[in-house]
């Protein structure tokens, strides 16, 4: 004798399976276009709070809903005057300074030093260091420059290997406007490192910016 009910409910379920695989699709496509995205890690600009081939979730929503804050790692779509050739070319750095930030760099007598923001030192235990302990410098030439309204002054953590604000800066004959990235150019925050699973981490505000004041 033949279960009806139990045949109408796989008939059910194929005729359904369909609908079911379509609506998680379109599930998948609107989370990654609008509020998750995960990220590769192509250089090592980041080293090594990212290294290589490393890969990160990215939230999408959190810009619209509050600014952009030091010491966050962000991903933007980089500046034509950044790119290497790829339309729409995605960067990942960390915001050093907000609009108003006055940011400056000069090294003291041992070739070091610390860069200050609104002119209070900033501690980067973050910065790379190389398989002998030897850290870069936060920076590698003097600078002072005001962030302007809508931009965000950003560098890598792997300065020496990293094409950041400060390289901008250099390479534009000191223009700051080139240098920095605009805010909208956001497309997310880096919030948690996922692979390699023995390197995942949360990729939290480090110590040091919390001394920072706010620009006068």
């Amino acid at each position: 004798m033949i279960d009806e009910q139990t045949e109408k409910r796989k008939s059910s379920f194929w005729r359904e399976l369909p609908i079911l695989l379509g609506v998680a699709v379109l599930v998948a496509v609107l989370v990654r276009a609008f509020v998750l995205q995960t990220f590769y890690i192509p250089s090592p600009s980041m080293e090594h709070t990212l290294n290589v081939l490393d890969r990160v979730l990215v939230n999408k929503l959190v810009y619209d809903f509050r600014e952009p804050r030091r010491g966050e790692i962000i991903v933007f779509q980089a500046p034509t005057e950044w790119q290497s050739g790829a339309d729409g070319e995605d960067f990942i750095k960390r915001i050093i300074g907000v609009p108003g930030d006055h940011i400056a760099y000069k090294p003291d007598s041992s070739g070091s030093g610390k860069i200050t923001i609104n002119d209070v030192p900033l501690d980067e235990p973050y910065i790379y260091r190389d398989e002998t302990g030897a850290q870069d410098a936060p920076a590698d030439t003097e600078f002072d420059v005001t962030v302007p309204p809508g931009r965000l002054w950003v560098m890598g953590d792997h300065r020496s290997a990293s094409g950041d604000s400060l390289e901008h800066w250099q390479d534009s004959d000191k223009n700051v406007q080139e240098a920095t990235i605009p805010e909208d150019s956001i497309v997310g925050r880096a919030f948690t490192v996922f692979w390699p699973v023995n390197r995942a981490t949360w990729l939290s505000v480090p110590d040091g910016f919390k001394a920072i004041p706010d620009p006068k």
